[in-house]
């Protein structure tokens, strides 16, 4: 069994397949579902040091387009997102975030809530390409500074 795993561990590893694979995590991992692009991102460059930069900017690459999705798909959920507009915790986030506007999509790197974020921001109609380089500017930071820490705790 370890034998198997460790082939596809390796296959996934290619730089080929690494990043493909980074990148589709990177973009699942910006929508609703709960899945991490980190660990990805760590394992491809424990065993490929040498793709730091590539492997940094395929994960926002994937990430962020993965929030545009999540804009989009806040854009046209008008009809269910009315259905809560009563509730005060709603209209206090609303009011907070047509008050920031794009840069509160700097937040979308956060765990939790800044997927949400992008879907509100679209459900907001906040501008679209603003939207888009806050979000990248916020999960470059994300994917820099998480990896940084991770090879720093762990360099060999």
């Amino acid at each position: 069994m370890q034998a198997w795993l460790d082939s596809i561990l390796a296959l996934l590893a290619l730089p080929q397949y690494g990043l493909s694979t980074l990148f589709f995590a990177a973009f699942v991992s910006a929508t609703l579902l709960p899945v991490g692009s980190e660990p990805i991102l760590f394992g491809l460059l424990k065993l490929n040091p040498e793709m730091f930069w590539p492997a940094i900017a395929v994960a926002t690459v994937g990430n962020t387009l993965g929030g545009m999705v999540d804009w989009w798909m806040g854009y046209g959920a008008h009809k269910v997102a009315d259905k809560y507009s009563n509730s005060k915790h709603h209209v206090r986030v609303l009011g907070w975030l047509e008050r920031l506007g794009p840069k509160a999509c700097l937040l979308s790197w956060l765990p939790l809530v800044g997927d949400p974020l992008c879907a509100v921001a679209g459900w907001l109609k906040l501008p679209f390409w603003p939207c888009v380089v806050y979000m990248a500017i916020g999960k470059f930071a994300r994917y820099l500074t998480m990896t940084v820490a991770l090879l720093y705790l762990w360099p060999s």
